[in-house]
């Protein structure tokens, strides 16, 4: 009978096991799909975007800004984020005239080349006017996160001869300049960025909002707008946020329970079952938005996702544990006992792990870094009174055990 029970566990244990790996697959096959539906969005509905912001793609640009940008012909105009429009002309011989217009007041607004959807890499040309009312645009190579890796005049840009140009009309700022690439340019990640304060030296200040997107430059007269099935932006946000509740919070609150209330029994146990099932299919949510969004930008980001695979495979291993968990009275149950424990530690540590790797890759801001220290403090609060009161219980038993065993003649 043990061994039949045995076997119908393992049944069940290989069943769960290929259910989830068709549930990847299909998500991977739908991902390969998605690659390629774009969305096209009419002007006629303004993308989304308000009536005002669209109406500048009726601007006169012959007015104001200097030739050959303001001589354009079948210019594309596209609101495509906030107060962002984005104009541009392709050619045949592959020469690019970009124009990039949003409102203004002060501090710096800038559009970024990237080759993975990360800002780290990429090249951006950044304008503003200064409080004396000079222009100032320059090309940006963005080394690395911190105001000194931002390096001026510096860039894999193919700029042209044309000189680039800043100009404020009204309330808006128009960022002009030329590139030749050696091919058409079609669906190319870009990076939207402003900052409130002014550059001192040209070295820019910290942006104030940022959008990373997959723009179509090969839609030419479609007057259409790609983002990868959706904004980028808003699938890293839900993978971080996913991840967070999942990892962050459900997990170890689920790993608690049975370390310190297993004398409500089987309440702990069915508590902690269903809790962490329940981080375990928010987590798995995670790692789809992740490959998603890989698939979108092609990030160069392997430790992230190794960990992340990494971590996945545990808690498939924890799910099939589950499973396999033999009788309290066999003889392996105290290594089931000790694997269950230890590799539910090693995914907690790593998924906490790649939480702050994923904060800091995603250069999410600081409210990010803020919001998850303060629910990491929380939890290893909790741990620590949960433990310093299990402790005393512990003493208070063993003294209580003293005193029965070695009473007073």
């Amino acid at each position: 009978m043990a061994k039949g029970g045995f076997l119908i566990s393992v049944a069940k244990c290989v069943a769960v096991f290929c259910f989830l790996l068709h549930v990847l697959d299909l998500q991977t096959l739908s991902m390969a799909d998605d690659d390629d539906d774009y969305v096209e969005v009419d002007n006629s509905s303004n993308g989304g975007y308000s009536g005002g912001v669209s109406e500048q793609c009726d601007t006169d640009l012959r007015s104001f800004l200097p030739p050959p940008y303001g001589n354009l012909t079948n210019i594309v105009c596209k609101p495509i984020w906030n107060t962002f429009v984005l104009r541009y002309t392709q050619n045949e011989e592959h020469v690019m005239n970009i124009i990039v217009s949003a409102l203004y007041t002060t501090g710096w607004v800038g559009i970024g080349f990237s080759r993975d959807g990360m800002m780290v890499g990429s090249s951006a040309m950044v304008g503003w006017v200064n409080k004396k009312g000079h222009a100032r645009i320059y090309q940006y190579y963005l080394q690395g996160r911190k105001q000194s890796e931002v390096i001026e005049d510096k860039g894999e840009l193919p700029l042209t001869n044309v000189p680039a140009s800043v100009v404020l009309h009204g309330a808006t700022i128009y960022i002009a300049f030329q590139l030749k690439f050696s091919a058409m340019v079609s669906q190319q990640p870009i990076l939207l960025a402003f900052g409130n304060a002014y550059p001192r030296h040209n070295h820019l200040s910290a942006h104030s909002d940022k959008i990373a997107i997959v723009f179509d430059f090969a839609a030419g007269s479609k007057s259409s707008a790609a983002a990868a099935g959706s904004d980028i932006g808003q699938i890293k946000k839900n993978h971080g946020v996913l991840g967070i509740i999942g990892w962050g919070l459900i997990l170890p609150v689920g790993a608690i329970i049975p370390r310190y209330f297993r004398h409500k029994d089987p309440l702990w146990y069915y508590l902690h079952s269903i809790i962490q099932f329940v981080g375990f299919a928010i987590g798995l949510a995670t790692i789809l938005l992740g490959r998603q969004l890989y698939n979108k930008i092609k990030a160069n980001v392997p430790t992230h996702r190794g960990i992340g695979i990494f971590v996945l495979v545990l808690s498939i291993l924890q799910v099939l544990a589950f499973f396999l968990r033999p009788n309290k009275e066999a003889k392996i149950r105290k290594y089931w006992n000790w694997y269950h424990h230890w590799f539910g530690r090693i995914a907690l540590f790593f998924g906490a792990l790649n939480i702050v790797l994923g904060i800091q890759i995603g250069g999410a801001g600081n409210e990010w870094k803020v919001g998850y220290g303060f629910l990491l403090s929380i939890i290893l609060i909790a741990v620590i009174v949960l433990e310093a009161l299990a402790w005393m219980k512990r003493s208070d038993k063993a003294s209580m055990s003293s005193f029965q065993m070695n009473p007073v003649p």
